[in-house]
């Protein structure tokens, strides 16, 4: 796995805890931190950047995944889909150093590892509807 993927992989699991708690996403990434041993992770920075601009600009980025799942609610998807969906809407949306195509193989590939069968179909669909409206 590269250094990125296991970077998106750490803030897929500080948004699949927050999200399962029910707790705020920024508490969650601190605390993650601080149960981190030394030495830290390599692309760390990557990861804190991910979680913190999906806090920040998740309402946007679940009225985009929302509009364009077609028969599904954020409610309904699986937590893991629902969370990738969201670091990957994120990077098509606010990270101009990450090619569309990328920020969506990644979250297929992470989908294959971690989701259901039909989750890498669902998220490419959906998110190639939104990378689409993102181009625009």
């Amino acid at each position: 796995m590269s250094s990125r993927r296991k970077a998106r992989k750490r803030a897929l699991d500080v948004l699949y805890e927050a999200d399962l708690r029910q707790a705020p996403i920024t508490d969650m990434l601190e605390a993650y931190l601080e149960r981190l041993p030394e030495p830290r992770p390599e692309q760390l920075d990557f990861t804190v950047s991910l979680v913190e601009s999906v806090a920040r600009e998740r309402d946007r980025i679940d009225e985009l995944i929302s509009s364009y799942a077609e028969g599904w609610t954020l409610d309904r998807m699986p937590v893991v889909d629902r969370n990738l969906a969201r670091i990957a809407v994120n990077e098509l949306l606010y990270r101009e150093d990450i090619d569309d195509a990328v920020a969506i193989t990644e979250a297929v590939e992470l989908a294959k590892i971690l989701s259901t069968e039909d989750s890498p179909r669902f998220l490419n669909g959906v998110l190639g509807r939104i990378a689409e409206y993102a181009t625009r």
